[in-house]
């Protein structure tokens, strides 16, 4: 018999989900188990037998520490970029069976993928007869196959829902008796009593769905076989409740209910449908305002195998959802049949239109910016996902108090829990099934397609009611000649089937024209191959470029797809979080060669810089997209780190959405939110005789009117001093806005102390907030905020500066004759090489950039940049007529993007440079960008960029000043003592003399 899976109707809540009345047999606890290493189980008939050892479920195999160690033989779930990864020397001890770390991500302590057997006894109380009997496993990894006394019920594959299984319906076995005195009952009937209940589980890779697939793959969740969540008995009536869906109709405030009744009496007959719907609060909002209850009763007839049931539930009073009111509306659905008995659903609901505006999204007719980032199936702690509402729900807070209104779950779908946290704090969701790329590819006849049809329609089937659930893709990034055809019915397939959602074909690409949206990677700062011809890397810094163009062109929303993949220095301080089986093995590695290499002591000062840096690049990434008129959103990569496909510390948190130390929720909300100032600046860099030029914008996607609102600005000094400031004409933004021009600043800068860091502070603050309708007054914003407040750091420098280098320092580009016989006079030397002549290495060269690295350079193939900006003291003298953090900020790109990085490997141990580079973690290399040194008698400064043309950089010229300022002083006093062979072998062979 096939497995039916139907009981768990979309959006079901918790225990009571099944039924209202249904009696529920938790199976939790002592199951007998074995393995099966050799897949003899079934030509063996091991359901026919009692299995010799013990396991607790729910638990998986791995977090039992059950499985083999893994080494270099082990057969993972996943691609990886460099296969012979332990033939590079830095890793030779890593590849030994005793000391075995894989770098490229999470590693479990024991792996096992084959089949395991899982058998209990099961009660099936006197009290059950004449009901059916139904085995719920909520999450199973990943084919599950189950028999009764021997006897097969079905099989399922499901990785996204749960798999059920009707064991049969309960009869005396004297009802059904053959004459010889022989039980006569059919295969599918259970007499009361104890019965052997056997499943055997696979997580073999059942279909190719994808082998970087989140759902199976080793990069996140880890391919780990199990049984998660509840594993229950339940029961029914004969005839019972198979399905109820709804369909919300916002402009009539009502839900069209459809829905399917089972039938295993084999007698058609008559009853009652009862409806009762009435609104539940969202657990931040618990004294949110209650709707009555509206009750709803209808005959409702079928037939000997099922019928099928319509009605239409008026909800005149309910609150429509969204994430600002996420309030769902709760619906008790109940069967009355004639004998008495009854069957019932409890479902969440939400009374919500998805729908689109031109190239926007509107959530209950009111344009929406999502603000996005992924869920890739990452949770260190379990491996599989958290079954628990609550950890969800902390999940989404943390996700909200950065800004944030959506999670993309990226070739993977969540559990119900998610659904439910999602739809209880306003949380938009999108949902795949796979990612159909590199292992297999669609369209071509494969088993991922047809699998891809039924996960879907499972996916629906049990989520399909949550309101939160908003956009759906077929997966990520699908590979094939035949791809887009096959997508292309697809869509439109679903299209149909469910109008409840926004569908499109897959998460970057294709872009067709049955998408009613695209997600797509163009319209972001860094794109695959850009390395340094990214903008970030290759124009001077500004704030006024934005997507309008591309966005334009396009008939419908565009989301930009995985925006940012901006890297941090691993967290060291992060490894003892690793409590679970999967333990940070590649963290270890990236210690240890920053140990070898002498700067275990900086790790944490990489951190901060790196993290500095990599919140900078986000900054401009979001800031980017919300001031592009007509953009539907963005989704981060990401909000917190990806652990796999190399290590890809791309989040400002960590794995376990907690913050790293660099920046907090409240500075990152600053631009990232439903209302942003935005200003656009041409430039950063400014002199002290020019004028500070921006025309300041407000991205208003919030969820009331925003009357009355004074602009201000103001330009802050050091210590916070007020250089200038000013007021803008008052303006009103309604619900939605989108963007919308508020005014030009324009600030005079002669005067000002040069050289200066500043800050343009934009506030965009209510001067009274127009009352808002009912459904804004309930759930998590219901306190709305009366300012929002954004800004960017901007430097002012002398004009006209004077910069005379003093007589006994040599400014050179060149380390020649001449320069040689200065410092061997006991001048001082200026050595600023250009960054073309500075040595690089030959394996693995460095490839500097402004920028932090894109994604990691082991899956990348080593994209540049690789490194990850630069890390100095502010405080040292040499710095100190030149305004800067401890970290790269933007005036560091106009000496960056032409400078080369100095081989500190190439000098004596202990120097110390004024200015570091920090490199990628993988090579670790010590790199400088400002070096000193004596020689002999003499003193010398080496910069990684040539300082001696006079062009019209003020950031240079300034540079240039403090470090002759720094020469000319007394502090000028190098503790490092360097040969003139050591500086000679900085510079490449060309340039050497």
């Amino acid at each position: 018999m096939k497995a039916i899976p139907f009981l768990f109707t979309l959006g079901l809540v918790g225990a009571s989900a099944m039924s209202l009345n249904a009696v529920t047999v938790p199976l939790a606890g002592e199951w007998r188990f074995q393995l099966d290493h050799a897949d003899a189980g079934l030509g063996g008939q091991w359901f026919a037998r009692t299995l010799p050892e013990k396991f607790t479920l729910p638990g998986s195999l791995p977090a039992a520490g059950i499985g083999d160690a893994p080494s270099l033989e082990t057969k993972w779930t996943g691609g990886v970029q460099a296969p012979k990864w332990f033939e590079a020397p830095r890793y030779a001890p890593y590849a030994k069976p005793d000391n075995f770390k894989f770098p490229f991500w999470l590693q479990p302590e024991k792996y096992y993928a084959g089949v395991a057997w899982f058998q209990r006894e099961i009660e099936i109380p006197q009290d059950w007869e004449g009901r059916r009997v139904v085995l719920f496993l909520e999450r199973v990894h990943w084919e599950s196959r189950v028999w009764v006394n021997g006897r097969c019920v079905g099989t399922n594959h499901s990785l996204s829902t749960p798999h059920e299984y009707e064991l049969g319906v309960v009869e005396q076995a004297s009802s059904l008796s053959a004459p010889n005195g022989q039980d006569a009952r059919p295969a599918n009937r259970l007499a009361p009593g104890r019965h052997t209940l056997t499943i055997r589980v696979d997580n073999r890779r059942i279909v190719d769905i994808g082998e970087n697939s989140h759902g199976i793959t080793d990069h996140t969740q880890g391919n780990w076989n199990g049984i998660v969540g509840r594993i229950e008995l339940h029961t029914t009536p004969l005839v019972w409740i198979e399905d109820a869906q709804l369909f919300p109709v916002l402009a009539e405030k009502s839900l069209s209910l459809r829905g399917w009744l089972g039938n295993a009496s084999g007698k058609a007959g008559e009853g009652e449908l009862i409806v009762r719907a009435h609104p539940r609060a969202a657990s931040d909002a618990p004294n949110s305002t209650a709707t009555p209850p509206t009750e709803i009763r209808k005959p409702v007839a079928w037939r000997e195998r099922g019928g099928e049931f319509a009605m239409v539930i008026p909800l005149a009073g309910a609150v429509p959802w969204s994430e600002f009111a996420p309030g769902p509306t709760e619906l008790e659905v109940t069967l009355l049949i004639p004998d008495g008995a009854t069957s019932g659903r409890r479902i969440i609901a939400g009374l919500r239109d998805i729908s689109t505006s031109g190239t926007q999204l509107t959530i209950n007719g009111q344009k929406t910016f999502l603000r996005g980032t992924l869920e890739c199936a990452i949770f260190p702690r379990t491996g599989h996902p958290p079954m628990e509402v609550e950890e969800w729900r902390r999940i989404i807070r943390v996700a909200k108090s950065h800004g944030l209104n959506h999670l993309r779950f990226h070739s993977w779908c969540p559990p119900e829990a998610a659904f439910q946290a999602a739809d209880e704090l306003g949380m938009y969701l999108q949902v795949e099934t796979c990612w159909p790329n590199q292992s297999t590819t669609l369209g071509d006849g494969k088993p991922v397609d047809a699998w891809s049809y039924e996960e879907t329609e499972r996916i629906l089937k049990y989520y399909g009611n949550h309101p939160s659930f908003i956009l759906m893709a077929h997966g990520n990034e699908p590979g094939g000649r035949n791809a887009n055809a096959w997508l292309a019915k697809y869509v439109e397939h679903f299209k149909a089937k469910d109008p409840r959602r926004l569908w499109t074909s897959g998460a970057g690409w294709p872009q067709l024209p049955e998408n009613q949206f695209h997600v797509t990677p163009d319209p972001r700062i860094q794109a695959w191959g850009g390395g340094l011809q990214s903008r970030i890397n290759a124009k001077p810094p500004e704030t006024t470029t934005d997507y309008r163009d591309y966005i334009a062109a396009r008939k419908v929303p565009v989301i930009s797809h995985e925006i940012g993949q901006w890297c941090v220095y691993p967290n060291f301080d992060e490894i003892p979080k690793y409590t679970g089986y999967l333990k940070p093995r590649n963290f270890e590695i990236f210690r240890d060669l920053l140990d070898k290499n002498g700067m275990g002591g900086l790790a944490k000062q990489f951190l901060l810089a790196s993290g500095k840096l990599q919140t900078l690049c986000y900054k401009e990434d979001i800031e980017s997209a919300l001031r592009t008129p007509g953009m539907g959103g963005f989704q981060l990569l990401d909000l917190h780190d990806f652990p796999g496909q190399g290590t890809a510390l791309v989040g400002v948190l960590d794995p376990f959405w907690e913050e790293k130390g660099y920046v907090t929720a409240a500075e990152y909300s600053r631009f990232c939110n439903s209302t942003v100032p935005l200003a656009r600046l041409k430039k950063r860099v400014f002199k002290t005789d020019e004028t500070l030029e921006a025309e300041i914008e407000v991205a208003h996607f919030g969820a009331a009117s925003l009357a009355d609102v004074a602009a201000t600005w103001k330009l802050v000094g050091e210590a916070g001093a007020v250089l200038a400031n000013g007021r803008l004409a008052t303006s009103d933004f309604p619900p939605g806005n989108g963007l919308a021009p508020v005014g030009h600043v324009s600030a005079d800068l002669k005067g000002l102390k040069a050289p200066a860091q500043c800050r343009l502070v934009v506030a965009v603050e209510r001067g009274h907030q127009a009352a808002s309708p009912p459904e804004r007054r309930s759930g998590v914003n219901a306190a709305p905020r009366t300012k929002f407040e954004n800004d960017w750091d901007l430097w002012v420098y002398p004009a006209n500066p004077k910069i005379e280098a003093p007589k006994d320092i040599l400014v050179t580009a060149q380390f020649d004759a001449a320069a040689q016989q200065h410092l061997a006079s006991g001048g001082k030397l200026l050595l600023t090489i250009p960054g073309s002549q500075v040595r690089n290495h030959d394996v693995e060269p460095v490839k500097l950039g402004f920028s932090s690295i894109f994604w990691n350079t082991a899956w990348t193939g080593r994209q540049a940049p690789t490194t990850l900006g630069i890390l100095c003291d502010p405080k040292h003298p040499a710095l100190a007529g030149f305004p800067t953090e401890f970290h790269s900020n933007w005036p560091w790109w106009y000496l960056i993007h032409r400078a080369g990085a100095l081989r500190l490997d190439l000098l004596p141990k202990g120097v110390e440079p004024i200015v570091r580079v920090i490199d990628d973690w993988f090579t670790a290399r010590p790199l400088g960008l400002v070096v000193e040194g004596a020689v002999g008698e003499g003193r010398v400064v080496v910069c990684g960029f040539d300082l001696t043309r006079d062009a019209d950089d003020p950031v240079s010229r300034q540079m240039r000043a403090s470090l002759l300022a720094y020469m000319g002083s007394a502090e000028f006093q190098p503790k490092s003592r360097l040969t003139p062979g050591q500086l000679r072998s900085l510079l490449n062979e060309s340039s050497s003399p």
